[in-house]
């Protein structure tokens, strides 16, 4: 899909508005966006977070921006240190190991690598060289090792969140460390305890606190002054917040032009946490559903609106992958049958022009259009796939069973050369959301029947067998056994389809189902 000069407009959470996207420097953009804490297995938050943007890289590129993406790992923090004593495994171990499952769940997800992605581990030097510039510019101050941001020293603290200073010096709900100035300082660098992995720096050795790192690394690979800053909106406060501040008390100048948050994930309308004991990890739900089906479900919302959970969904999500391929499926397998006739670069060998069909030139126009609209506007992926998408597979499936039957010729090439140039607008959409299968669509569509078999506790066999058993009871005109085969499969989520003389299956939304998961 050719990128047309359509206006990327953004929400800015700094600004609370929707703003035009103006790069500071032309055809480059500078992007860090928050990554997890590695001390276990990543939960549909964290791929929600991941999957919104890398929409947001695509589409970037697709628009021909050269883009830097940063995307840190948190690999020393006191959540590791305890996950550590309880397993006995070095924190450092531990954390990489987690590392690795998250990238190996980014990729199942499609989630292209971003051009960094720093651990804080190997970027301690960096971050000490901020906490002393803070300390210079007299925004911090050390008591016995540790080291605490003064956050009086900043004049529109809770600019980004909206939370007013005075709010934080009385009535805290957590124990006040008396040796802050004020209850709203927090710690740049904690002094070593036993135990626990520690660093030499000037004031002792220890480690650096939460919101330090994200500063320091954006700054050491981005400068201080780039154009997307992102993350979940509990990130919001008191992480972004604080990031902002310290990030000013080290350079005046420093900047971040737009502040750009994705949703929660919720189940029953509460937000999934491991806090709250309510969640799944991206591998319960690959494990049962196919990562891209996973994918079009994390998209199938505005990213900054709340996703719920629900396994209906996450059903309704693999059917409608399952559909798209294969229609793109019967799509190539029509097309390749009729290779010999196609003319190259569209013209017949007598020399006249094969123009696709008026109403796939509409279907294209329209396909284009609707797409460059909605991404637009501040990426809305919650309406990509329907609409115009829907009205391009709709064309191929019809045109696919049209080329089928006898045409005269010119009109057959018109269809060839229409169904090739609306399949590579489909792919090219599907390309931007990261819903493109690197594999072919017959191995990929065998793949969704594979977790469909997980989903219903079934094997190919068994479903071979009783295909077979209605066959014999549609002989014997038993068609009340037929159709309860066929009904029973239906509540498991197996569709059986008669075509011609053979029965074949497919996945389907199951007609009852269980809204959990099993642990």
């Amino acid at each position: 899909m050719a990128a047309e000069k359509k206006e990327l407009r953004v929400y800015n959470s700094m600004t609370q508005q929707k703003e035009a996207f103006r790069p500071a420097v032309e055809g480059k953009v500078g992007m860090y966006v928050c990554g997890v804490t590695a001390y276990d297995f990543s939960h549909l938050g964290h791929g929600r977070a991941a999957v919104a943007f890398d929409v947001l890289y695509r589409y970037l590129l697709h628009l021909g921006y050269e883009v830097t993406y940063v995307r840190n790992f948190t690999d020393v923090d006191d959540k590791i240190i305890r996950r550590s004593n309880e397993t006995g495994e070095n924190p450092l171990d531990l954390s990489n190991r987690f590392c690795q499952e998250y990238l190996t769940d980014m990729a199942d997800l499609q989630c292209l690598p971003p051009t960094h992605q720093p651990r804080v581990s190997d970027h301690m030097e960096q971050i000490k060289d901020m906490i002393t510039q803070i300390i210079n510019n007299d925004c911090a101050y050390v008591v016995d090792g540790d080291v605490f941001f003064a956050v009086d020293k900043i004049s529109n603290y809770g600019c980004l969140s909206g939370q007013k200073l005075e709010n934080h010096r009385a009535g805290e709900r957590v124990a006040v460390d008396s040796r802050k100035r004020n209850p709203a300082d927090f710690a740049l660098w904690k002094a070593a305890k036993p135990g626990e992995p520690s660093w030499e720096s000037p004031w002792g050795p220890g480690r650096p606190g939460w919101h330090i790192e994200c500063s320091a690394m954006s700054a050491h690979y981005l400068s201080f002054k780039f154009d997307i800053h992102g993350g979940g909106i509990d990130l919001i406060f008191p992480h972004h917040e604080n990031e902002v501040a310290q990030s000013r008390a080290a350079c005046q100048e420093s900047c971040v032009s737009y502040w750009m948050h994705n949703g929660h994930v919720t189940n029953n309308n509460e937000k999934m946490s491991k806090s709250l004991g309510n969640f799944f990890t991206i591998r319960q739900i690959t494990e049962r559903y196919h990562p891209l089906a996973l994918r079009h479900f994390l998209i199938s919302a505005h990213y900054r609106s709340p996703l719920n959970y629900s396994v209906l969904q996450l059903e309704g999500a693999s059917e409608a992958v399952y559909y798209i391929y294969q229609t793109l499926q019967d799509c190539e397998d029509t097309l390749s049958s009729f290779k010999e006739a196609t003319p190259s670069e569209g013209t017949e060998p007598k020399g006249k022009t094969v123009r696709v069909l008026p109403d796939a030139e509409k279907c294209i126009k329209g396909l284009q259009k609707d797409f460059l609209d909605k991404m637009a506007d501040d990426l809305n992926t919650s309406h990509v796939l329907t609409g115009a998408f829907q009205d391009a597979l709709k064309f191929i499936n019809n045109n696919t069973n049209t080329l089928k039957k006898k045409q005269q010729k010119q009109r057959q090439l018109a269809i060839i050369q229409s169904l090739t140039e609306i399949e590579k607008e489909v792919k090219g959409v599907l390309d931007i959301l990261g819903l493109l299968p690197p594999i072919t669509y017959s191995e990929i569509l065998e793949q969704l029947k594979g977790k469909a078999l997980i989903r219903a506790d079934l094997t190919e066999e068994q479903i071979s067998r009783l295909i077979e058993e209605r066959i014999l009871a549609r002989k014997e005109k038993d068609f009340a056994k037929s159709d309860r085969i066929r009904a029973d499969l239906t509540v498991k989520g197996i569709a059986l389809m008669d075509v011609g003389t053979e029965t074949i299956w497919r996945p389907c939304v199951p007609v009852e189902q269980e809204e959990k998961l099993p642990s």
